[in-house]
């Protein structure tokens, strides 16, 4: 039974999860996608959430540089990641699903970061030209009028 037992173990102990956590954290912030297992992919989606989330307070920011021990993914992180997800708060990855892995059959997935601007409500997210419909000609009556071709009865 699983009672009261947190997170995937992945058939590693504490020491090697949390190697593999941090190490597929350090690849998707600095190429900002990467391809893994479902099982891995979700495993991390959490953390990477929580650590964007406390890298945008100031307070909270030496929680992340004691996890982003290598400076290339914290600088990265600090000056162009978090600029472009500034207004959005929560939901920073996506996962699509690729296809099954012909060694071992297992689930492959493309994590991505989020990185563009969610459209507030009531705004438009792409800007489609409205075409003008053409009116019809009315006479005094409102009724339409017949373009020239009549039946037998309408004179």
């Amino acid at each position: 039974m699983r009672h009261r037992v947190y997170g995937k173990h992945l058939g590693r102990n504490k020491n090697e999860r949390t190697a593999l956590f941090r190490t597929l954290v350090h690849s998707l912030l600095v190429s900002e996608s990467i391809e893994t297992t479902y099982g891995k992919a979700k495993a991390i989606k959490g953390l990477v959430d929580k650590i964007i989330t406390q890298a945008k307070s100031p307070a909270t920011r030496s929680l992340v540089s004691q996890f982003l021990i290598n400076k290339k993914a914290h600088t990265k992180l600090m000056e162009e990641i978090l600029p472009r997800v500034k207004s959005r708060n929560s939901g920073y990855t996506s996962i699509i699903k690729m296809g099954k892995r012909l060694g071992d059959n297992s689930l492959i997935v493309k994590m991505s970061l989020i990185l563009e601007e969610k459209a507030s409500r009531g705004e438009k997210v792409s800007q489609v030209p409205q075409v003008e419909k053409e009116e019809k000609p009315r006479d005094t009556l409102g009724t339409l009028k017949s373009r020239g071709t009549s039946k037998k009865g309408d004179k």
